[in-house]
């Protein structure tokens, strides 16, 4: 029975992995048929772990929101303003390429509470970021979490590149670091 259970465990991660790939290189419409395929398990075991698409969708985007919110808790540059903006890099990254993915998980019922949750995590994250670059004296002591996650995401929906989005998350740092003295 616990042998059944470790490999069911796996059929769920080797789907998770598929879908996400997937998902990345084709967005979230993929026939689920292509997902059990790369996974190598049957039609019968990805309906069984997720019996709709938007359980799929759900799981792979909150996979993808618990994965940046742990880069980001686990930040551990020597200058917390550093560790501020790498983060804040990832964030508009994430907000960038998974946009399609976020707005077809949450489609459907439970849709605000799923969203409220996934933003909720985000906040938690940028909030503790920037307490510790606060304490440090490196950010303005008025930096609000919520205004610079505000900023990134605008960002992150209108910059066409990188660097573009580089160069704007630059000049939102010269606006709210404190000069070394």
């Amino acid at each position: 029975m616990a042998a059944r259970r470790v490999d069911a465990a796996r059929n769920a991660e080797r789907l998770l992995a598929a879908a996400r790939e997937l998902f990345d290189e084709a967005g979230p419409d993929v026939p689920l048929d292509e997902v059990a395929r790369r996974a190598g398990v049957g039609n019968a075991t990805l309906y069984r772990n997720f019996p709709t698409r938007g359980d799929l969708l759900v799981a792979v985007y909150t996979d993808e929101v618990a994965e940046l919110c742990a880069r980001g808790d686990a930040a551990t540059a020597a200058n917390p303003a550093d560790a501020l903006f790498d983060w804040l890099g990832e964030f508009v990254a994430h907000v960038a390429t998974k946009r399609a993915l976020a707005h077809a998980a949450t489609s459907g019922e439970h849709r605000t509470e799923r969203f409220e949750q996934w933003h909720a995590a985000m906040h938690r994250t940028a909030a503790g970021l920037v307490d510790r670059a606060r304490r440090a004296g490196v950010v303005r002591p008025d930096l609000d979490p919520a205004d610079l996650l505000a900023l990134a995401s605008g960002i992150a929906l209108a910059s066409g590149t990188a660097d573009s989005a580089g160069r704007l998350l630059a000049l939102i740092r010269h606006g709210i670091e404190v000069p070394p003295e």
